[in-house]
């Protein structure tokens, strides 16, 4: 109940602030530090995160025994709401997705062989990773059942075939987890692989084109043509798949959270300026009421989505997969996020619909919060589920 930061966590989380506002947010205004898809640079990418393991601040979501510096998932929030303020601060901090799922996850299931293979050199930042299940032509999305991407049993290992798209980072992954079906089983019918971009059996067909900013690598369709995986390279188990993707996606979709948590935060403190400065009808923008009531709304819906996020964060970390609280979470923000922005260029007019301002960036990049890792109304059908199924302990608390 008590959300005061500890000495040692306020200390973390103000160095993040400073090394973002030193550091990050000044690349934001240098067309040099962009690349072709809106993203940071690599070469400037590089020497920032040079620059992050050199104060210390690497991988703070991660155990220390796996590279990071051992957060709980409720302080992470804290850290990544402060990177989030930046559109190049996550990645900096090798705190973005896909990666930083794909870390967390292997992190906590992969075998001591596993994680020297394919973990240490995505924490080491040396490669990227990717996480592929979502299907093209009625195959799964937020319903992993609808999975038809299939592998077949041959002498030490299996051959997989099949499509999947809009698979995040994959344009520039070398290490990459696949879920495909091993059985028709409901519950046990998924298998989750780790595979190597320099294997044989798999393309990418095309890189997708999107109406926001992209993230390094795209989202790509990928076909898949006899791809041989060894069983060494099966995560968890073989009919685990589903376990691998409830163990990934919920503090998956918590973290992402999380990030658009500071970019919404900073879409208000880009308008607060200029509300302030700018005059109309004889007095400041931020003096008129129905400006104070846009704010107010935007910045109450921000503190929500913090409260909620934090709430499903304490309950990951006590051991939950809280489905529910994840849900609200992802609902609350994505929707706040939006606002956020949406508030923020009204607000300043021509000139937040302009590049001068970083805001019309976030505007186009806002949209997709409510579509990435679930839908919306897929989360209210969870949240509506699980209301069916607890009643009035729905709003249980935890003791």
């Amino acid at each position: 109940m008590d959300l005061t930061l500890t000495p040692e966590l306020e200390a973390r989380r103000a160095a993040v602030r400073a090394f973002v506002e030193e550091h990050v947010i000044p690349l934001e205004s240098e067309p040099a530090a962009y690349d072709e898809h809106e993203n940071i640079a690599l070469p400037r990418l590089a020497a920032l995160r040079a620059l992050v393991k050199e104060r210390g601040l690497w991988a703070p979501q991660l155990p220390r025994a796996d590279g990071g510096l051992g957060h709980s998932v409720a302080e992470i929030a804290v850290l990544y709401e402060e990177m989030g303020r930046s559109i190049f601060g996550p990645v900096a901090f090798n705190c973005a997705a896909p990666d930083d799922g794909n870390m967390t996850v292997l992190a906590k299931i992969a075998t001591p062989a596993q994680k020297a293979r394919w973990l240490a050199p995505i924490v080491a930042g040396t490669v990227r990773s990717s996480f592929a299940m979502t299907e093209p032509d009625g195959g799964a999305g937020s319903d992993p059942a609808l999975m038809y991407t299939r592998a077949e049993r041959i002498a030490g290992g299996w051959r997989i075939s099949g499509r999947k798209w809009f698979i995040t980072g994959a344009g520039e992954a070398k290490h990459f987890i696949l879920i495909a079906r091993t059985s028709d089983d409901e519950r046990k019918g998924l298998t989750a692989f780790l595979f190597h971009a320099d294997q044989p059996g798999w393309r990418i067909v095309r890189r997708i084109g999107i109406m926001g900013p992209e993230e390094h690598g795209g989202h790509c369709e990928l076909a898949f043509d006899a791809l041989e995986v060894e069983d060494g390279d099966v995560l968890l188990g073989v009919g685990d798949g589903l376990k691998v993707t409830q163990i990934r996606l919920g503090q998956a979709r918590l973290t992402h959270c999380m990030r658009w948590l500071g970019m919404a935060r900073r879409a208000l403190e880009l308008a607060l300026p200029y509300v302030r400065e700018r005059k109309s009808f004889g007095t400041t923008l931020l003096e008129h009421e129905s400006v104070q009531g846009a704010i107010g709304d935007a910045a109450m819906g921000i503190e929500i989505g913090r409260l909620l996020t934090m709430r499903a964060a304490v309950a990951l970390d006590a051991g939950s997969f809280a489905r529910k609280e994840i849900s609200m979470a992802k609902v609350v923000v994505s929707e706040a996020l939006g606002r956020a922005v949406d508030t923020a260029v009204q607000l300043c007019g021509a000139r937040g619909y302009s590049r001068d301002m970083l805001l019309e960036w976030m505007y186009r990049y806002a949209p997709q919060a409510r579509l990435v890792d679930g839908a919306s109304a897929v989360h209210r059908m969870v949240v509506s589920r699980e209301f069916a199924r607890l009643g009035a302990d729905f709003w249980s608390w935890n003791v």
